[in-house]
């Protein structure tokens, strides 16, 4: 059967990469559950901010992840109902929270950055056989190209100059 999505090209990439997303998450997952690390594998990029960069409040988390805020705001209640990390409001702004690993959350981060995330770096590495090295700054640039002009406004200009 045709991949409809892949033979779209520039029109469906966005689809693609979401599509490629899913699946390198549920396959790291099956890592993560080989090293019983029992956490889903989309809740890791928070607690490895937080191991990287300390304490941060939830909009400093937002713009470490580039994702969005409510979606932040899912994991994070999530991450503190199972112990892995502590919230605590601001005594100068009570919209603003911080968020900092627990004892659990550290112990977390330090066994999966022993067990797991390096298999997994490794095997995503070996999937991309030789692309690796195009591939992320190729995905750095088309990041910051659309950070820098949106799709609506290429749009426009293309439109303005055809």
């Amino acid at each position: 059967m045709e991949d409809v999505v892949k033979s779209l090209g520039y029109l469906a990439l966005g689809t693609r990469l979401k599509r490629l997303g899913e699946r390198l998450q549920a396959q790291t997952q099956l890592v993560l559950a080989q090293a019983e690390l029992d956490l889903p594998a989309g809740h890791f990029p928070v607690l490895a901010a937080l191991d990287r960069l300390g304490t941060l409040n939830v909009g400093e988390l937002t713009e470490a992840l580039g994702v969005s805020q409510p979606g932040v705001t899912r994991m994070l209640d999530k991450l503190q109902a199972e112990g892995l990390l502590r919230s605590v409001q601001s005594a100068d702004d009570r919209r603003v929270r911080t968020i900092e690993l627990t004892r659990s959350g550290q112990q977390l981060v330090s066994r999966a950055k022993r067990l797991a995330w390096p298999k997994v770096e490794a095997a995503v590495a070996d999937a991309c056989a030789g692309s690796a090295e195009a591939l992320l700054p190729a995905l750095a640039a088309l990041e910051a190209a659309l950070a820098e002009m949106p799709l609506s406004a290429r749009v426009g200009r293309k439109h303005a100059s055809a």
